[in-house]
């Protein structure tokens, strides 16, 4: 490997790239890459090879390098190439490779020096490499020769610009010692896509080769034509030497011996050569490295917050420990009660907003689902008149009943009161299964210790389960006590006197039942909102603006709908007396669950409508707006009106028939008593029964059956999961810290070269002219200059010389600056990427190392000095 520079920037790169991989990242660096942009026979391929270490690509006279080829190197413990044209071979001898470039060069563009834009993939895998991207490009060349079309210049320049566009791209531009820069054709494009030359380095070649008696001094010292990079030196192999197999080593040892033996070059030879090259190609690497590392500490560093309050309960973690396993007993356990008790109770802490939960969806049973299952059991009129005459005859028996049997009234409330049994053991067993869902919630925080879970859950479960036994057996008393005396002294019943008034007076009762609600309300000043929210209207024609949503407001008097919840606008008004509900079957392409409101009067309730559809999103919600309708004294539809039911009844007698209309009124007044009384006692039972006693079981007995049910070493006996989740928490922030512990010491043991002070480029485009001037071949003064000033240190007195220009050109270069003091032929300030060196004022002496006799040349009496980047 002939790259040292590379070499000291792997093990770099590795690194950051082991602690990314032991985190299970990628470490995206994104290291540039370089390309050489050049004429024909510049000498590219060759300083691409240089800062490879390798030779493996074609080489010869003429345009060789017809193809791009693109050079991917990735580190790897083995060293082979493979191509992607061909990637079930690898190439473990680099003379193949270069054979199978030339073969596979020639397959797209035949043997007649013909070009193709299709690049070449190579990828070379090597553990002496970093992940780098190489692009070797054609030379710009200007005369078609062979095969190649008449556009040739264009094409090539068009394939170059593709590659060296790109921001991450690094340019050399190649041009030879013996041909004139300022019409570099390479330097153009560099400049056209790298304006501020932040990416552009010269690279000067063949520079054994310059006719003898000139050199390329001011070039390399930045003075004549200066890039804001500068330009460096190299000497390549030569095509003898190729031919006989010199190697690279020794091809940079006779680079060296050059440019320290040659007196033009001798005092900058430590910024020459390819070595040189390969450090500035490298520190620029560097740079990119120590710019991506701010992004990567800062990933690294969220990512490490992220873990710390997880890490802290591990950190000190022993899993067999008696002590830790005790003490993370009693502290799940206490955890779990508390969390149960803010679940049933509320709290303000984790609250869920998707959905209701816990004592939410509990008090939503008692106060909703109960009542509107109470109201729901639907009485068949006809069956109930049938009862209570059945029960009028068989009481009187032989005889004909003068009064009506207060017996009858007792046997049809009692058939009457059993039928609550149903709703009421549906509603401990809906609290029940939420109950348990709320166990199930809170024991998901246990799921590190598998066991512990399941056995929390089986005891509270069981618990449970015995408490809705007596909480069942509490309810069927409940009802039992009220099956076993019928107080008819009750100051909300009715009574015989009451019940014969409403007999006599049609709607008295409907009366009476307005003055109940009305009382029920608190403060006539105030409306009682009962339920607010969205409703679609679902059955408004296409022709009047088809279903809308609306939003509506439910009192204890009406029903309003507005345009929105600003409530601003309102568009109907509809008083809920001798209003009724319905179920409505949704249609077939419809997803809205839908009920209806209608009168029982048979009027229009909205415009002409006889009956509005109003459609929720859920069943949920359309059984919670008729437990809404209930509160409001709006009730569900019976199966036939009392008319049908006079209608069909069997026939009467006048007699008769008043005692069955008497006792029919009684056992409404009563049932309703009933009905508010179970609907006041049965959350309270439930509360009582279950729920306070599932509390205090988990908060002082839950415990105490967790260590006689099982050992705790087996309690406490962690999941796979969770330990290797443990494991891999605890690796993974042991790797950050590593990670960034890496990052500070590259970032401490690296160096970032400041980028150096633009320059002017504008020879540049004054080259284009016609004007540009060859100032590279400049002969070898054997006189001294007759005033060559004294020695001195600082500014030259007097104005600068300002060189008369060739050919009469009215171009005036800007004037030469002064230059400080002699140094030596090894300066310590050899920065590449420092300031252009100002040109010093001539010392008297002959400098060091120049052999006797030999004087120094005379200042130049060149044409006007144009600039550049």
């Amino acid at each position: 490997m002939g790259n040292r520079g590379m070499e000291e920037l792997i093990p770099l790169v590795n690194k950051l790239q082991d602690a990314f991989s032991s985190i299970g990242q990628s470490c995206n660096l994104d290291l540039p890459q370089i390309a050489v942009v050049g004429g024909q026979s510049a000498g590219k391929s060759s300083v691409l090879e240089n800062f490879v270490g390798r030779d493996f690509l074609p080489r010869g006279s003429g345009i060789v390098t017809r193809r791009p080829l693109i050079l991917q190197l990735i580190f790897s413990k083995t060293e082979y190439a493979e191509f992607l044209h061909c990637k079930s071979k690898k190439f473990t001898d680099f003379d193949e490779v270069r054979q199978e470039i030339e073969a596979e060069t020639d397959r797209a563009t035949g043997t007649n020096k013909g070009i193709s834009p299709i690049p070449i993939n190579l990828r070379v895998y090597s553990p002496n490499v970093l992940n780098l991207t190489l692009i070797d490009l054609p030379g710009i060349t200007k005369v078609p020769v062979g095969d190649q079309p008449q556009d040739i210049e264009y094409q090539i320049k068009d394939m170059i610009l593709q590659f060296i566009s790109r921001d991450s791209c690094l340019i050399l531009a190649v041009t030879p010692a013996n041909t004139d820069l300022a019409n570099s054709d390479a330097l153009k494009m560099a400049k056209e896509v790298d304006p501020q030359g932040l990416r552009t380095i010269g690279v000067i070649t063949k520079l054994d080769l310059m006719d003898e008696g000139t050199d390329a001094r001011d070039i390399l010292e930045n003075k004549l034509l200066p890039l804001r990079r500068g330009y460096i030196g190299v000497v390549n192999r030569s095509q003898k030497d190729i031919d006989g197999k010199k190697d690279i080593r020794a091809a940079l040892a006779a680079e060296r011996k050059f440019f320290l033996s040659h007196p033009s070059y001798r005092h900058i030879a430590d910024r020459m050569g390819t070595p040189h090259l390969q450090k500035t190609l490298n520190q620029q690497l560097t740079n990119h490295i120590r710019d991506t590392l701010p992004a990567l500490r800062s990933k690294l560093q969220s990512q490490l917050l992220s873990l710390e309050k997880e890490v802290e309960e591990y950190k000190n973690f022993r899993p067999d420990d008696p002590t830790r396993k005790t003490k993370a007993l009693l502290q799940m356990v206490q955890q779990f009660g508390v969390d149960f008790e803010k679940r049933i109770e509320g709290s303000g802490d984790q609250v869920d907003t998707l959905e209701l939960s816990g004592g939410a969806r509990i008090n939503r049973i008692f106060h909703e689902r109960f009542p509107f299952e109470l109201v729901k059991m639907e009485f068949d009129e006809k069956d109930l008149r049938r009862e209570i005459s059945y029960a009028i005859k068989n009481i009187h028996g032989v005889r004909t009943g003068l009064f009506t049997p207060d017996m009858a009234f007792e046997a049809i409330v009692k058939k009457q009161v059993v039928k609550l049994k149903e709703p009421c053991i549906k509603c401990v067993d809906l609290v029940i299964q939420e109950l348990i869902n709320t166990i199930r919630q809170c024991t998901s925080k246990l799921a590190s210790y598998p066991r512990l879970r399941e056995e929390t859950e089986r005891i509270i479960t069981t618990y449970i389960r015995e408490r809705e036994g007596k909480t069942k057996d509490q309810i069927l008393l409940l009802i039992d006590i009220e099956l076993s005396y019928i107080n008819t002294n009750h100051e909300d019943f009715i009574g015989f006197a009451n019940c014969f008034t409403e007999q006599l007076i049609p709607g008295a009762q409907q009366r009476s039942t307005q003055l109940n609600k009305k009382r029920a309300i608190p403060n006539q000043g105030e409306i009682l909102v009962i339920r607010r929210g969205w409703l679609t209207i679902n059955n408004i024609s296409i022709m009047k603006g088809g279903s809308k949503e609306y939003w509506f407001i439910l009192t204890a008097e009406s029903l309003s709908w507005y345009k929105d919840e600003e409530e601003k606008e309102k568009k109907y008004m509809l008083p809920l007396d001798n209003l009724k509900i319905r179920d409505v079957e949704k249609g077939f392409m419809s997803n809205k669950h839908i009920f209806g409101i209608f009168n029982t009067e048979q009027r229009n309730v909205y415009k002409d409508l006889r009956q509005i559809e109003l459609a929720c999103d859920s069943q949920e919600d359309v059984d919670s707006w008729k437990a809404s309708f209930l509160r409001a004294g709006v009730y569900p539809e019976k199966d036939q009106t009392d008319d049908d039911v006079q209608e069909n009844t069997f026939s009467m007698d006048p007699q008769l028939e008043r005692q069955v209309e008497t006792i029919r009124n009684l056992v409404d007044s009563y049932m309703t008593i009933i009905n508010k009384s179970i609907r006041d006692l049965m959350p309270k039972t439930i509360m009582h029964l279950m729920i306070n006693n599932a509390k205090d079981f988990i908060h002082s007995e839950l415990l105490a059956y967790l260590y006689s049910s099982s050992d705790q070493n087996s309690l406490m006996e962690e999941s796979a999961d969770q330990a290797q989740r443990r494991d891999e928490m605890l690796r993974m922030y042991h790797a950050l810290k590593e990670a960034l512990k890496i990052i500070g010491d590259i970032s401490t043991s690296t160096i970032t070269t400041p980028v150096p002070p633009p320059v002017d480029d504008g020879w540049l485009h004054n080259s284009s002219s016609g004007h540009s001037p060859n100032m590279q071949r400049r002969p070898v003064s054997t006189i001294l200059p007759p005033s060559r000033p004294p020695a001195v240190r600082g500014p030259t007195p007097g104005p600068p010389l300002i060189p008369v220009p060739v050919g009469g050109s009215s171009f005036v270069a800007p004037p030469i600056p002064s230059r400080p003091g002699p140094q030596g032929p090894f300066a310590a300030n050899n920065d590449p990427f420092a300031a252009p060196p100002q040109i010093p004022s001539r010392p008297a002496r002959i400098p060091p190392g120049v052999p006797p006799g030999v004087p120094r040349r005379p200042p130049p009496t060149t044409p006007a000095k144009p600039s550049l980047w």
